[in-house]
C-alpha cells in the first residue's frame, strides 16, 4: 500500500513591510532597533530557503536608490511618501495613503499574483498590508513587535501614552490578519486579553541571535580595542534612549553603587550605547544632566550607536550588560550578550523572562527601584556568580537561532496559505463551481 504525504503549500515571493523604519538603517537611534535585525535577519534566511523578499519601506532620505539589493534573493524597495526627513513616527498614518499606493504600484508591474504573502511588521506596516492583501487576495502575516495596550499599562513615569488612533490601527490589523507572529507566549497572552485575537490564529516564533557574529571570545581583548581599562568593572546599556529603554535606571543604580562603596569609583565604567529616540529626542541631553546631577560624569561614557562587530566587542568587554527596560516584547539586546558570555540584569517584564533565564543566564528585577537594581548587579558582578551565569548564558543564547526563526516563519505562511486554499474552495463548492 502506498501511503502519499501531502506538501504543504510554500510562498515562493513575500512582499514584507517595514514601512516606519529601513532595515538599512543603524539600530540603536532613531526608530531604528530589534525590529530592523529581526527585518534583515529573518529575510536573508528566507531566501536562502527559496523564497524571494521584497522589503517595503519609506525613503527617508533624497538620491536613495529606488531598489537596494540587501542579500541574494532580498531586496529594499524604497516607497516615497512625505517629506524625506524629518517626518517623525507619530505623523506617519497621515502618509499611509501614499505609501500603499507606491505598495500597489509595484506589484501592478508584475503578473497578476506575484506575491503570495504579505507579511506587516508594527501597526502602521500592518494598515498597509491589510490593503495590499485584500486587493491582491493573499493572506496577511502580521508581527506587532510592540503594541500600544502593552506600552499604556507599563509606561515609564512622564513617557507619553501612546496614542488612541494606534490602538484603534492596531486592532484592526489584528482582526484582519489571517495570523499573528507573536515573539513569546507572554505576547500571544497579551493578543488574546487586551486585543481578543483569535488563539488560533497567534503563533509564537522566538526571534534569533546571530551565534556566528555574537560568541565568547577575551574580554581582555576586546576591552584594549575599546580602550576600557583591564581591571574596570564594566556595566554595558546597548539600546535606544529612550524613556521606555529605561537607560536612567542604571545610572540611579550606579550612583547608589558608588554610595554604598565608594571605593568602586575608582574601577566603575558604566557605557551607554545607543542614540536618542522616540520620547528622548525631546530632550537628547537628558541622560547627560542626570548623570551630572548624580554625581557619576566620570564613570559613565556615552557611545555612539556601533556596527554588529563593535557590539560584539562591546558585550565581550563588559561584566554585565543592563536591560532595565518599561516594556520589551523579546530583547534582542539580552539574548546577543548572553551569546557573548556576558550576563544580562534584566526588567521581569514582557519578553524578557523568556531571553533571559533568571538565576542561570542572568537575573531578573521586579519593578525599577534604582536600590534593587543595584543590589542585583553587585550580586550578579562578583566573580564566582558572574562565572556561572556567564557559562549559562552561552548555553541560553545557543536555543535562539534565526535559522529557527525564518523556518517556524515558514511553517506560519504555509498554514496561512492552506487555510486560503481551503476557503478558496468552500467559496467554489458553495457556488456550485
Amino acid at each position: 500500500m502506498s501511503v502519499f504525504t501531502a506538501v504543504r503549500p510554500r510562498p515562493r515571493r513575500v512582499a514584507l513591510l517595514s514601512v516606519h523604519t529601513s532595515p538599512l538603517d543603524q539600530p540603536g537611534t532613531g526608530d531604528a532597533g530589534g525590529m530592523n535585525v529581526y527585518v534583515v535577519e529573518v529575510s536573508r534566511r528566507l531566501a536562502a530557503a527559496g523564497v524571494e523578499v521584497d522589503i517595503f519601506t519609506r525613503a527617508t532620505r533624497s538620491g536613495l536608490p529606488s531598489v537596494v539589493d540587501l542579500a541574494p534573493g532580498v531586496k529594499v524597495r524604497h516607497v516615497t511618501a512625505g517629506p524625506f526627513e524629518g517626518l517623525p513616527k507619530e505623523d506617519l498614518p497621515a502618509q499611509l495613503c501614499a505609501v500603499t499606493s507606491g505598495v500597489l504600484r509595484a506589484e501592478a508591474q508584475r503578473e497578476p499574483g506575484w506575491y503570495d504573502i504579505v507579511h506587516s511588521h508594527y501597526w502602521l506596516s500592518g494598515q498597509v498590508g491589510w490593503l495590499a492583501a485584500e486587493r491582491w487576495g493573499t493572506p496577511l502575516v502580521h508581527t506587532m513587535h510592540t503594541m500600544a495596550r502593552v506600552k499604556n499599562l507599563e509606561l515609564a513615569a512622564g513617557d507619553t501614552p501612546e496614542p488612541q488612533a494606534r490602538v484603534i490601527g492596531e486592532q484592526q490589523v489584528v482582526d484582519f490578519a489571517s495570523r499573528l507572529i507573536a515573539n513569546t507566549v507572554v505576547e500571544a497572552d497579551q493578543l488574546r486579553l487586551l486585543y481578543d485575537a483569535d488563539p488560533n490564529r497567534i503563533a509564537v516564533v522566538h526571534p534569533g541571535v546571530d551565534l556566528e557574529m555574537f560568541q565568547p571570545g577575551d574580554q581582555q581583548v576586546a576591552r584594549t580595542k575599546l580602550g576600557v581599562p583591564p581591571n574596570a568593572t564594566l556595566l554595558l546599556f546597548v539600546g535606544r534612549l529612550q524613556p521606555l529603554k529605561a537607560p536612567d535606571v542604571l545610572l540611579h543604580a550606579a550612583a547608589e553603587l558608588l554610595l554604598n562603596q565608594p571605593e568602586r569609583r575608582q574601577d566603575l565604567v558604566v557605557a551607554i550605547c545607543g542614540g536618542p529616540s522616540g520620547s528622548g529626542l525631546e530632550r537628547p541631553e537628558a541622560l547627560l544632566e542626570l548623570a551630572q546631577q548624580l554625581g557619576i560624569s566620570d564613570v559613565v561614557r556615552f557611545i555612539p550607536p556601533a556596527d554588529r562587530s563593535t557590539l560584539a566587542d562591546w558585550y565581550r568587554a563588559a561584566d554585565v550588560t543592563v536591560v532595565p527596560s518599561h516594556s520589551e516584547s523579546f530583547g534582542l539586546v539580552a539574548v546577543e550578550s548572553q551569546a557573548c558570555g556576558t550576563p544580562v540584569v534584566a526588567a521581569a517584564v514582557g519578553g524578557l523572562p523568556t531571553a533571559v533565564a533568571d538565576r542561570y543566564s542572568g537575573l531578573l528585577v521586579v519593578g525599577h527601584d534604582p536600590v534593587d537594581w543595584a543590589r542585583t548587579i553587585e550580586s550578579a558582578i562578583q566573580p564566582q556568580r558572574r562565572a556561572e551565569l556567564a557559562r549559562g548564558a552561552v548555553e541560553h543564547a545557543n536555543a535562539f537561532s534565526w535559522s529557527a526563526t525564518a523556518a517556524a516563519t515558514l511553517n506560519v505562511y504555509s498554514a496561512a496559505l492552506e487555510e486560503a486554499a481551503a476557503t478558496r474552495q468552500l467559496a467554489l463548492r458553495a457556488s456550485g463551481s
